[in-house]
C-alpha cells in the first residue's frame, strides 16, 4: 500500500518517524511518502517537504508568511496527485492539514488523522470539518475519546507515542553524558527549554537565562532544537556560562534534576522523564491577546490538562518574570513541592495507557483501508 504522511513540526517528525517504523512492521511492502524531517526520512520515508520551511508561530507570523504557505499548499496537492497514496495520514498541525484533507476528501482519498488538533482547546466548530473531511481518527490524550464523542463522532483511543518515543530512547550513564559535554560531574543539571522556533527562543532564552547566576550550585544547560543551528544560539551562550547540546533533549532530560521549559508538547516530555519544572510563555502581545479570548482551557501545559489540575507551575505573558521564574525554580529544585510533583508524574504516566501507540494506529490505519 502507499502511504502519504503530513507533519509540520519537531514533534510531529519524531511521532511520524514512530509511526513509519510501525506501519513497515504492519504492512511489508508499504511505500511511504511524507512531510516531515529527518528522522521520518531515516525511519523509510520518501520526504517531500522539510518542516523547517513550514515552521511559523503566532497569528501576526502566519499573516507575513501567507505566500509561502499557499505555496506549500498548491504543492501538496499537486505532490498527494502525482504520487496517488492509498490513504493520506495528517499528523496535528491542523491549520495546514484540515485544509488539505478537505481536498483530499473531495479527490476521494481515503484521509486519517493521527494525532487530533486540539479542538477541545479553541474553535471546537473545527470538528464539523474533521466530522466530513476525516474517515478515521486516531487520538493520544485520554481525554480526547469522549470529547469527540459529545459531538457524535467515534475516535480511537491508542495512547500517547511519547511514551514510545521515550521507551525507545538511547539511554547513556550520566558520567559518560557529562564527560561529553563537559559538564561539572558535581553538580545537578537544570534543562533549558526554550522551544523550537526562533522567534520563542529568543523570547524565552533572554528570560530563562536570567536564573543561572542565581543558582551557583546547580550547572544549566540549553537545549538545542534540532530545527535550529548552532550558530543560532551563540549570542546567548556568549553571554553566560551555561552549558549546550543540541538535539539531544531526550538525553538531557534523562540526566536533569529540573527543568525550565516552553509550553507546548516538552512539558509532557520532561514530566514523563520525571523531572519536575517550570513551565513557561511568553508570546507577542498581538497573538497572545488573540490567544486568550479564544482559548477557554484552565491550563496550557499538557500535564495540567490531563491531570486536571495543577501538577506543574505556569508562568504566563506578564507572570513570566526574572523573579517568579527565581521563586518557582525554588520550590521544585528541592522540598515538598518536587516530592508531589513527582508523585503526580507517576499518576500521569497511567493515565497515558503506557506503550504501543505508534503499534496501535499503525494497525488500525492497515485495517481501515
Amino acid at each position: 500500500m502507499k502511504y502519504y504522511i503530513i507533519a509540520g513540526e519537531a514533534s510531529g517528525d519524531l511521532h511520524g518517524s514512530n509511526l513509519i517504523k510501525a506501519l513497515k512492521k504492519e504492512d511489508k511492502d508499504a511505500d511511504i511518502r511524507c512531510w516531515g524531517g529527518d528522522l521520518m526520512e531515516t525511519a523509510g520515508g520518501e520526504l517531500a517537504k522539510h518542516y523547517k520551511s513550514m515552521a511559523f508561530m503566532g497569528f501576526l507570523e502566519v499573516l507575513k508568511n501567507l505566500p509561502a504557505i499557499f505555496s506549500n499548499i498548491s504543492f501538496c496537492k499537486a505532490d498527494i496527485q502525482k504520487f496517488h497514496p492509498d490513504v493520506l495520514i495528517f499528523i496535528d498541525f491542523s491549520g495546514f492539514n484540515l485544509r488539505i484533507a478537505k481536498w483530499a476528501k473531495a479527490q476521494g482519498y481515503r484521509t486519517n488523522y493521527y494525532i487530533s488538533p486540539q479542538v477541545w482547546a479553541s474553535r471546537a466548530g473545527r470538528i464539523k470539518k474533521i466530522k466530513r473531511d476525516i474517515h478515521h481518527m486516531y487520538v493520544i490524550l485520554p481525554f480526547e475519546k469522549a470529547f469527540y464523542a459529545k459531538y457524535g463522532m467515534q475516535v480511537d483511543f491508542v495512547g500517547h507515542p511519547l511514551m514510545d518515543a521515550i521507551d525507545n530512547a538511547s539511554h547513556t550513564k550520566a558520567e559518560d553524558f557529562r564527560e561529553r559535554h563537559q559538564l561539572d560531574p558535581s553538580k545537578p543539571i537544570v534543562a533549558l527549554l526554550p522551544g523550537s522556533r526562533k522567534q520563542e527562543v529568543q523570547k524565552m532564552l533572554s528570560i530563562m537565562l536570567s536564573i543561572p547566576a542565581q543558582f551557583a550550585k546547580y550547572q544549566f544547560v540549553i537545549a538545542g532544537a534540532p530545527s535550529l543551528d548552532r550558530e543560532f544560539y551563540g549570542p546567548f551562550l556568549k553571554e553566560t556560562s551555561v552549558g549546550f547540546v543540541n538535539n539531544q533533549t531526550y538525553s538531557l532530560l534523562k540526566h536533569s534534576h529540573a527543568a525550565l521549559v516552553t509550553s507546548g508538547t516538552a512539558t509532557l516530555e520532561t514530566a514523563l522523564f520525571k523531572v519536575p519544572q517550570v513551565v513557561c510563555y511568553k508570546g507577542n502581545w498581538v497573538s497572545y491577546q488573540i490567544a486568550k479570548r479564544i482559548i477557554t482551557l484552565k491550563f496550557i501545559s499538557l500535564v495540567n490538562l490531563i491531570m486536571d489540575k495543577e501538577v506543574v507551575k505556569e508562568l504566563i505573558q506578564s507572570d513570566l518574570t526574572p523573579k517568579n521564574l527565581a521563586v518557582e525554580f525554588q520550590k521544585i529544585a528541592q522540598g515538598d513541592k518536587r516530592e508531589q510533583v513527582l508523585k503526580d508524574y507517576d499518576e500521569l504516566a497511567l493515565k497515558l495507557g503506557g506503550i504501543g501507540a505508534s503499534e496501535k494506529a499503525a494497525k488500525l490505519i492497515v485495517e481501515n483501508l
